[in-house]
């Protein structure tokens, strides 16, 4: 298999794209002669990085728009549509975690925090598939993570929104075989970047929770998910640190497991 053949009117549409991982898929789906259209909130990054992308050869459009907001979120399929465009590829990448026990946790955060990582993921596949199997070509890579392998103590619902995005990821693919399309779950472990500041906490908490050896550069992630899409892999993680780290655990009983991940989460050592 390969990536759907680029075109003038066919576009990856990427969120999240403004920093981290997102930006580093962007740039790889570019490399490879893609053209992207970046989705995020911070639309002065995304004119940066589409400037940079289309100085390579490609088209590189910019739609500003916070996706856990339902409104702007529904409006995204159209606003394409207006650029002319068809979206070939779509890479839901955009998501965030929340730090800390449940029970001390803000409601509207913790809600947030779905909205953007399981509802959003839902409903932009919804709403581009059909276009895509009418077609008879696109693929789907949607980022989910290590932490959809087992309960995450310290980040409760980030976990669980992530195993729904690798279980709904596994089924959706199942249900298009045959069709001309595919979709790609994109599992990181521990990445180098922002994401842990975000979420309220320090890069040196995060890499003294976990091993440096299960650390990936965003660059090596974006190069992992996207050969894996070209692939019609339905599952790729990246590191083989952090692929012996998702078979463990599904071979590790959770009443042992999950006391250990709580012990060493920063957010729960207090």
């Amino acid at each position: 298999m390969s990536l759907p053949t680029s075109a003038p009117d066919r576009t990856a549409l990427v969120t999240g794209a403004s920093s981290g991982i997102g930006t580093e898929l962007a740039r790889e789906l570019a490399r490879r002669g893609q053209n992207v259209t970046l989705v995020a909130r911070s639309e002065g990054r995304l004119r940066a990085l589409a400037e940079e992308l289309g100085a390579t050869g490609i088209r590189a459009d910019v739609l500003r728009a916070d996706l856990s907001d339902r409104t702007e979120r529904s409006a995204l399929a159209g606003r394409v549509q207006d650029l002319g465009l068809e979206v070939s590829i779509l890479v839901n990448n955009a998501g965030l975690s929340t730090m800390g026990a449940v029970h001390r946790a803000s409601l509207d955060a913790e809600l947030n925090m779905v909205e953007l990582d399981v509802v959003a993921v839902v409903e932009l596949c919804t709403r581009f598939l059909p276009g895509m199997v009418e077609r008879r070509r696109g693929a789907v890579l949607n980022v989910a993570s290590t932490a959809a392998f087992q309960p995450i103590p310290g980040q409760a619902g980030y976990g669980a929104a992530k195993a729904f995005v690798l279980s709904y990821t596994r089924a959706i693919d199942g249900e298009l075989r045959g069709t001309g399309v595919t979709a790609t779950a994109l599992c990181p472990g521990p990445v180098e970047t922002g994401f842990a500041d975000a979420a309220g906490i320090s890069h040196e908490e995060a890499a003294a929770s976990l091993p440096s050896f299960m650390w990936e550069s965003a660059d090596a992630v974006a190069r992992c998910g996207i050969d894996a899409l070209a692939a019609g892999r339905q599952v790729a993680i990246p590191g083989a640190a952090n692929r012996a780290a998702a078979a463990l655990a599904g071979l590790v009983p959770k009443q042992v497991l999950v006391p250990l991940m709580a012990s060493r989460h920063p957010k729960l050592r207090d």
